[in-house]
């Protein structure tokens, strides 16, 4: 710390309680830039320098429950990820004040959870964590964000598993009346397991063929189109007397757990490594493999970004290829290879212009 010379005027130079380094042009006189910095030096030393701020004395699991009811309640359906990823982060920051917590116990955290779960998983704990630190700054819980420079793990490639048609067989086969329905509609629309689970008799329009979803992942209206196999496994569904819900307990209440039963349907199927949200990967995969476009498979799906469907596209082998094929056959309408092109040294190619062809092709 000290005063400095520099471009006709004294300046001071001082470092904040952050660590951070501070310099200030004081004016022309090098008594009034040491005042200032005698200044400053009592503003620090009392911690109310200008953006200097205390850090609030509040514990990790305090701030977790702030976080978690103004916060993740509020603004996200998903919240209870929150919750779970909240309860396995105390466990590591649990007892400490948020502004003791460093970047070194970050990344120590990291490296245990890497070794417990999979890079998804802490990832996704991690990013908890930055938006519950983000947070304490915004509310002025703390002045740093100390997780800013955390970075994610590398993740592998999405897992993507489908059934095959014969295997879609067998597992409708081995579902029983109350699991097939549910089954059917997820192969067919692609529908979540919770939009399956709250889908009400008034969403259903047999008229129409369309299934009208409200409560959506991304919060946004979404119309899914039925075919013949949907309106019949629906049809089927004995309705209860006293509930809305289509697919319902005794009681009436929606379902929230099938694993179960799914899992014995696939056990006496033979079919190992699958789970219900397999059945979307099924439906766009098999759209795919039909040759259904991938935009077209986007929409039906209700993915905003097409970067979600595209990992989809590699499974039509003959995509690239028809689409070639199409160029090729409008291409063909104004030129053609010449039968011999050695008979005919000087041009290889023998054009054979249709003047209404290149007019709509923009030439």
């Amino acid at each position: 710390m000290g005063v400095y010379y520099e471009n006709d005027n004294w300046h001071i130079d001082y470092r904040l309680p952050n660590g951070k380094r501070r310099r200030e042009k004081v004016g022309s006189s090098k008594k009034l830039a040491e005042i200032v910095l005698g200044k400053r030096k009592v503003e620090i030393a009392e911690g109310r320098f200008l953006d200097v701020r205390k850090n609030e004395k509040i514990k990790f699991e305090d701030f977790a429950v702030e976080f978690l009811n103004i916060h993740s309640k509020v603004n996200k359906k998903s919240w209870k990820s929150d919750f779970y990823n909240l309860g396995t982060l105390e466990k590591y920051f649990g007892g400490k004040y948020l502004y003791t917590i460093t970047i070194k116990d970050i990344e120590k955290f990291k490296v245990e959870r890497a070794s417990q779960v999979a890079p998804a998983t802490v990832n996704r704990e991690l990013a908890t964590l930055k938006t519950m630190f983000s947070k304490a700054v915004l509310w002025e819980k703390l002045h740093d964000n100390v997780t800013k420079p955390v970075k994610f793990l590398n993740e592998p490639k999405g897992r993507l598993r489908f059934l095959e048609r014969e295997e879609i067989v067998k597992v409708l086969t081995n579902c029983n009346n109350k699991l097939r329905p549910i089954v059917v509609l997820a192969l067919n629309t692609g529908m979540r397991r919770g939009e399956l689970f709250g889908l009400k008799w008034h969403d259903v329009d047999f008229k129409n063929n369309i299934i009208t979803l409200l409560d959506t992942k991304n919060g946004e209206k979404r119309e899914v189109y039925i075919n013949e196999q949907v309106k019949t496994a629906l049809i089927r569904v004995r309705k209860h007397p006293d509930s809305p819900y289509i697919f319902c307990n005794s009681l009436g209440k929606p379902h929230h757990d099938i694993r179960k039963s799914f899992f014995t349907a696939l056990k006496k199927s033979g079919i190992k490594d699958f789970h219900f949200h397999d059945l979307r990967h099924t439906f766009a995969s098999q759209l795919v493999m039909s040759g259904i476009d991938i935009n077209t498979v986007r929409e039906l799906l209700g993915h905003k970004d097409i970067r979600m469907t595209l990992r989809y596209s590699h499974l039509s082998p003959s995509y690239k290829r028809r689409a070639v094929d199409i160029l090729g056959r409008k291409m063909d309408t104004f030129w053609t290879l010449s039968p011999n092109p050695e008979s005919q040294p000087n041009s290889t190619i023998s054009q054979h212009v249709d003047v209404n062809t290149l007019n709509n092709l923009g030439a």
